[in-house]
């Protein structure tokens, strides 16, 4: 095990994409918490930190920014950012999630069926809708036909001027299954079911040896984030009847709840020292 820049063991996560490394660090610990504009200083030594290269951590910064997620002020030789009204929008919708006490329960027996057609004119955003969709729970059971547990609000799946042609050749419905449907089955058609299990499975056998680990609360907070994001868009949350009884969907939940009430304290504690620390000079 190697050194980190204070001197105590480095930490050695699994890869994982420094956009997603600064969404969680963004949601949890800057959204709404009125700082500052950020210097890049600070960026590229959380991301240090985690593993990734100062020129990646760059190319990662410039590329939110291209994409409208971060905005860019120059400060004498110091660039700094913030968050864009869009992103926040965009970390807002996705707290009531991440924070949920029950991320991956839906009342028994409501789901939402989804069908829509991609007009050519706007196969740009096929990736875009695509990401939305599984955010929102919704996994593919034929060509053009999305189903998800729960009651999805789909207006907002289709939410921005972008999506308005979309949204007007989209047709959702609330449902129950029809008495004799084999939904077990309809899951496993849906998903896929063992690597969701696998999912919860790594990302328990990654944090409960936190427990016994100490310092480095910054990072440790935004790798937590990291990974709970990424169980977030692979588990829809679904039904428990129809799965084994030893899912492991409440026991991520409260290892993940737990950890980041351990680590949020020290976490906000440390990021301030290192805003004040790269405050400008008046």
């Amino acid at each position: 095990m190697t050194a980190g820049r204070d001197g105590s063991p480095a930490l050695r996560p699994r890869p994982r994409a420094p956009q997603r490394l600064l969404f969680s660090f963004l949601g949890a610990l800057v959204l709404d918490r009125g700082y500052p504009p950020i210097s890049s200083r600070v960026f590229l030594h959380l991301l240090g930190d985690l593993g990734v290269a100062e020129a990646a951590g760059r190319a990662t910064l410039a590329r939110m920014t291209r994409r409208g997620l971060l905005t860019r002020v120059r400060e004498g030789r110091t660039a700094r950012f913030s968050l864009t009204p869009w992103a926040e929008e965009l970390l807002r919708e996705a707290r009531p999630r991440v924070d949920s006490p029950a991320p991956f329960t839906h009342p028994d027996g409501q789901w939402t069926l989804l069908s829509y057609s991609m007009p050519e004119s706007r196969r740009d955003l096929r990736h875009q809708i695509r990401a939305r969709l599984v955010w929102a729970g919704f996994g593919g059971l034929r060509d053009g036909l999305w189903i998800a547990p729960g009651r999805v609000d789909i207006a907002a799946v289709f939410q921005g001027p972008e999506f308005a042609e979309l949204a007007e050749l989209a047709d959702g419905f609330y449902s129950v299954p029809v008495e004799g449907t084999d939904v077990a089955r309809l899951l496993h058609r849906a998903w896929d079911v063992d690597a969701i299990r696998a999912e919860h499975e790594s990302f328990i056998a990654t944090w409960k040896p936190d427990r016994a680990v100490s310092g480095r609360p910054l990072s440790r907070l935004t790798l937590l984030g990291a990974d709970w994001l990424q169980l977030l868009r692979t588990d829809p949350g679904l039904p428990a009847e129809h799965l084994p009884d030893d899912w492991p969907a409440a026991a991520s939940t409260a290892l993940y709840r737990e950890r980041f009430a351990a680590l949020e304290p020290a976490a906000t504690e440390r990021l301030r020292e290192l805003l004040e620390a790269d405050a400008p000079r008046r």
